[in-house]
């Protein structure tokens, strides 16, 4: 489940003797990862072997079809005391640069390992209740992560797609209970190495819990992403995105999710030129798994997104905005004593004018792939 609130919880322990006390309060080393590579058929059959459509931004990772692809490599390095704990996440492969777009040029040049980075971030747990982070880390907004594994579908939503991947800044996290904590925070511009303004952006967050097996989270970012003007500050840019996100475990085997976003833009976004007056974009995507054995579960995902008014990069072929219905049905196979995901899935995206052109150069209004994937976690 995506972005849980970073707390620190702890249980008071008997004093067992010195050596099981030291033993105790010695730092901890982790690493772990995961590597993810597909093969996906496009029954449209593009000549391109592109999934993306005329927009190019029609999906996320997994981008090309009729071959095998790699996804993404990760790395993840965790060291933890009793009052801190510092994470740096590396990625490699396709999907390090599209997670990392923002960036197309790091500071050491094109290709640089500063793409890489996909969070980099200690935390500072200042008592039982109060965490302070600051570094970059992925962001609280949505349903859905970068990392293959933790998601159910393997293809990504536009509500993914289209919102924040992760922040620079600083944040402090605060749980009242189990059942109820809050986040709030600074960061830079969205998605960026390197902030595009002075401003700053504020992200926040409600967790609450009504009932056994019931997470709530209430999630936002607001911050004024124009890019400066010759005269200075250009303070007409307004980018706002406020996110639910929830879930309910209704028996062991099954559970039910829904993620629901409504965005509003005005002036210009990262230079990308002014939208004008505020514009508005959102969607909903509802959520089921079922655990059909131990080694076997079945998921769907029906979503909804509606950019219409053409305020984000998903658009129609002519540069106007568009709105698209999608369904996707994913199995998952578990294997190698839980390292080995196999994941095959069926996704089907249909838009109200031509979106993509088939093989033989006619513009089709829908897209369906089918793709088997590979996730091996350690």
């Amino acid at each position: 489940m995506k972005k849980s609130i970073l707390t620190a919880l702890f249980a008071a322990t008997a004093f067992c003797g010195f050596s099981q006390e030291k033993e105790a309060e010695a730092p901890k080393f982790s690493f772990s990862g995961y590597i993810d590579s597909y093969y996906m058929l496009n029954f449209n059959n593009p000549t391109s072997r592109s999934n993306l459509g005329s927009s190019g931004y029609e999906r996320a990772f997994d981008q090309k079809s009729n071959q095998f692809s790699l996804g993404l490599v990760q790395t993840k390095f965790g060291y933890a005391t009793k009052n801190a704990d510092v994470v740096v996440d590396l990625t490699f492969g396709p999907n390090a640069d599209l997670g990392q777009y923002g960036n197309l040029v790091g500071p050491l040049g094109k290709g640089s390992t500063a793409l890489a980075i996909k969070q980099a971030y200690f935390n500072w747990k200042a008592s039982d209740k109060l965490t302070f982070t600051m570094g970059q880390f992925g962001t609280h907004i949505g349903y859905e992560v970068i990392d293959a594994p933790v998601n159910y579908n393997y293809s990504l939503s536009n509500l993914f797609n289209n919102g924040p991947f992760y922040h620079i800044g600083a944040k402090a996290n605060y749980s009242f209970s189990d059942k109820f904590a809050t986040m709030v925070g600074l960061v830079n511009n969205v998605d960026n190495l390197n902030d595009n303004n002075s401003s700053k952006g504020f992200i926040y967050q409600v967790f609450t819990s009504p009932a056994a097996g019931w997470n709530v989270y209430v999630n936002g970012i607001s911050s004024n992403e124009s890019a400066p003007l010759a005269s200075g500050k250009d303070d007409s840019g307004s980018y706002n995105l406020l996110d639910l996100t929830t879930s309910y475990q209704i028996t062991p085997k099954y559970l039910v999710g829904l993620n629901a976003a409504y965005g509003s833009q005005t002036g210009d976004f990262q230079g990308g030129g002014s939208v004008g007056d505020s514009k508005t974009w959102g969607g909903v995507a509802l959520y089921s798994n079922y655990a059909i054995t131990e080694t076997f579960s079945l998921g769907g995902r029906y979503e909804v997104f509606d950019n219409t008014s053409g305020a984000r990069s998903l658009r129609a072929a002519d540069g106007s905005g568009t709105d698209v219905n999608s369904f996707t049905l994913t199995g998952t196979f578990t294997a190698a004593d839980g390292h080995l995901l196999i994941k095959p899935e069926l996704r089907s995206d249909s838009y109200k004018s031509d979106q993509f052109i088939d093989g033989d150069g006619k513009g089709q209004k829908s897209q369906t792939t089918l793709g088997i994937h590979f996730i091996y976690k350690f």
